[in-house]
């Protein structure tokens, strides 16, 4: 059960981005720097100084994941070992359907900067707080997207107060719950194409997934 006090945070943030503002957030893997609109998306990417290859991460939980991904059974069997089996968070990549509704809350230009040949990169199993904002995202159809609270390159954050100051001045909201759960990792999630087995990164619990994917899959993990 979520406690009111994550419920009360998560409406907090929720509302502000929903809003058209920014919003420093917690996850297990890292603070998150999210926004839900074309606007805040673009002024994350420029605080941050993000490489134009890059792309924005979707907060999502698997209900939100059962309405836009389109994967073969084993592309499902592979996130639901990893985030239910093993009880890990995973950034899911795979394809998705470009035209559902709540993708096309944003413009043409937010979708472009959040997709990649179709395929979206999805944030799952991050903790009761990423589970509570998500299910206000599928429950009022706003999409939340975002990247780690950090200028490019200088590392995850796992404490609001080493967070740039560039980055918390342009938040309208930071949540501060705290140092986050994976911090001696040093590192967010890791990125892993569910249909492919291709590492997009190495991240937390990279050799526990990789453990997962050959001994439950039969599949070593591609770099």
């Amino acid at each position: 059960m979520i406690s009111d006090f994550i419920k009360n945070d998560a409406r907090r943030a929720f509302d502000v981005l929903k809003g058209g503002g920014i919003a420093v957030i917690p996850m297990d893997v890292g603070y998150t720097c999210a926004g839900g609109s074309t606007e805040a998306l673009q002024k994350i990417f420029e605080t941050k100084r993000r490489t134009a290859s890059k792309r924005n991460a979707m907060v999502g939980d698997m209900a939100i994941a059962n309405e836009l991904y389109d994967l073969s059974q084993r592309g499902w069997d592979v996130i639901q070992v990893i985030t239910n089996d093993y009880d890990i968070p995973l950034g899911a990549v795979g394809p998705c359907k470009i035209g559902h509704p709540l993708l096309q809350v944003l413009d043409k230009e937010a979708i472009e900067a959040s997709t990649k040949e179709g395929t979206l990169v999805m944030l799952l199993n991050a903790g009761p707080f990423h589970s509570e904002i998500c299910r206000l995202s599928l429950l009022e159809m706003h999409p939340i997207f975002g990247s780690s609270a950090n200028i490019s390159l200088t590392g995850t954050k796992f404490r609001v107060e080493d967070i740039d100051e560039e980055i918390k001045n342009i938040s309208d909201v930071v949540i501060d719950h705290g140092l986050r759960k994976y911090h001696f990792y040093n590192q967010s999630s890791t990125l892993l194409n569910v249909e492919t087995f291709e590492v997009v990164r190495k991240g937390s619990n990279y050799e526990i997934i990789a453990d997962i994917c050959k001994r439950r899959f039969g599949r070593t993990l591609v770099d």
